[in-house]
């Protein structure tokens, strides 16, 4: 029976193996990055897109990608194609994946999908300016939070391409674990976003409802020479010019007066202050009259005031004037003149064209041209198809067993008891907690090793609960040194201090070469941290 079983599971195997290199024969354009990306892809030499790609591995899963490694850069690297892809004819699929492995509260993951280089850009000068047919994939900072799918579409009058945005795409997965985006274009000028092979937006080229600007212009647009006429009113309201003020109208009636009938409760405690010095409150021993100035017992409440209906003096309370009427306005009537509001006549568009299809400019090479605050950004599996069915095949071979092992891992990590249960439930309030006491003025000259310490205890669960007591540790130092010692805070710390769990998290990492990175980080200044705080 066990034979029979591995004899199945051996044959379901070979069958998906095989359905692997059938969709890879079919795909017009795939990246795996199996291998090292040096040879196939440009890294720019342009400007200041000075940001570090890597091929690394995706956290957890022994499978590699293409990583951007450092924050705060730009980022931009381009993979011409052997042959350019024609998207007028016949269904084309767009599908790549991305893992935000630290999130992304700022910056962008898309690619672009670029023109032939005839149309003015070099592969070591690739930058933002560099001419694409689509831009696509996740996008988030501050309000914007979307899969953006851009088409650069040319007007046939003008011969000027235009930039087409999808309206009201879908939103970013939130999440750390790796996402497959899917754009489906099909020859009927359907467009299809996909997110995990589940459908978000469905829209059409054409369509002004799906695209800003649309693609096909308005048939007539305002006379830009048209001009409002001096006499047009466009008042629907006006002050009745027959109306006149009361004679008894007082514009100059207070809103509250004296309320004269008052009477001053009984029990009033007239000679009773409403605060008293707190008779506990001694001055401290070591308080200089000369350097401290002299010294003042704290105000507290009057316990005798608490029994009585109140203490001081008692003064008559205001109430509201029944002759206020405040400042008068004639009554608004409606305006006999009006016209609406005024409009330019409509004229016949100068650049209106008919189209029954978007006039896609071919797609020559694959780029990502990124800015972005996060590090741990990895694509992975470029895939350009001429069959849904091919895309397919690669979400359920390539990024589903992927996905479904970074979810178990996730909710394995949420499932452990102890403390570190409850603090996946608050960490974002207490790793707030902590960067507003950094900021605590005594701390000013420990404050760059207690973020940097903050830092490694959001990047590395297993290491939080050791983190936070060396926070903690550091913090109750400081403070009995000041209360005790009398002067203040060094600003240098211990390297002892702030090395015992950088120290236990190269123990404790599972590669060599996260290993490496810890060690660099060591060696390295701190850096003032600017993702959840500056943001």
């Amino acid at each position: 029976m066990e034979t029979t079983q591995i004899s199945l599971q051996f044959i379901f195997l070979l069958i998906a193996c095989t359905t692997v290199r059938l969709g890879a024969s079919d795909a017009l354009f795939y990246e795996s990055f199996d291998e090292s990306f040096e040879g196939r892809w440009v890294v720019s030499e342009k400007g200041d897109y000075n940001g570090v790609w890597k091929h690394a591995k995706s956290d957890g899963y022994d499978d590699y990608g293409l990583l951007v490694s450092e924050k705060a850069r730009k980022y931009a690297i381009v993979n011409e194609l052997d042959k350019p892809v024609d998207l007028k004819d016949g269904t084309v699929v767009l599908q790549f994946e991305v893992r935000l492995q630290n999130g992304l509260e700022c910056g962008g993951a898309y690619l672009k999908y670029l023109r032939p280089q005839e149309a003015g850009w070099k592969p070591k000068e690739f930058d933002n300016e560099s001419p694409y047919s689509i831009m696509f994939g996740p996008d988030k900072c501050g309000s914007t939070d979307k899969v953006h799918f851009i088409l650069k579409h040319k007007n046939p009058k003008s011969g000027n391409f235009i930039e087409h945005h999808l309206k009201y795409p879908p939103s970013v997965p939130s999440d750390k674990l790796s996402h497959v985006y899917t754009a489906i274009l099909k020859p009927d000028n359907e467009l299809r976003i996909l997110i995990d092979g589940e459908e978000k937006k469905k829209a059409n080229f054409l369509s002004a409802e799906d695209f800003e600007p649309a693609l096909i212009p308005p048939k007539t647009i305002p006379d830009p020479d048209d001009k409002k006429p001096e006499d047009w009113d466009e008042r629907a309201k006006i002050p009745d010019p027959d109306a006149v003020k009361p004679d008894d109208w007082d514009e100059d009636a207070p809103m509250e007066i004296v309320d004269e009938e008052a009477v001053k409760p009984e029990g009033w405690l007239d000679d009773e202050p409403e605060e008293i010095d707190d008779p506990d409150a001694s001055k401290p021993e070591d308080w200089d009259d000369e350097e401290d100035g002299e010294w003042e017992a704290p105000k507290i409440e009057n316990p005798k005031c608490s029994l009585a209906p109140g203490c001081g003096e008692w003064k008559k309370p205001m109430k509201r004037n029944p002759a206020y009427k405040g400042k008068w306005h004639a009554p608004l009537i409606d305006n006999p003149n009006y016209k609406g509001i005024w409009k330019p006549r409509e004229i016949p568009n100068p650049d209106y064209f008919e189209l029954e299809k978007p006039d896609f400019e071919p797609v020559a090479a694959i780029g990502i041209e990124i800015w972005t605050m996060q590090d741990g950004i990895l694509f992975d599996n470029i895939l350009i198809a001429s069959d849904e069915k091919v895309a397919e095949s690669y979400r359920e071979t390539a990024w589903k067993p992927k996905y479904e092992v970074e979810k178990e891992k996730q909710k394995a990590e949420e499932a452990t008891p102890g403390l570190s249960d409850g603090l996946s439930g608050i960490k974002k309030k207490v790793f707030d907690l902590l960067y507003k006491v950094a900021d605590i003025p005594f701390l000013d000259g420990y404050k760059l090793k207690i973020l940097d310490l903050i830092e490694k205890a959001e990047t590395q669960p297993n290491l939080t609960i050791g983190i936070l007591v060396s926070i903690v540790i550091v913090i109750l130092t400081v403070f009995f040194r000041i209360l005790f010692g009398g002067k203040k805070a060094s600003a240098k710390v211990t390297k002892e201090t702030s090395s015992t769990v950088a120290a236990e998290a190269t123990n404790n990492q599972e590669s060599s070469g996260e290993k490496e990175g810890e060690n660099e980080k060591e060696d390295a200044v701190p850096r003032r941290r600017s993702t959840r705080r500056d943001n």
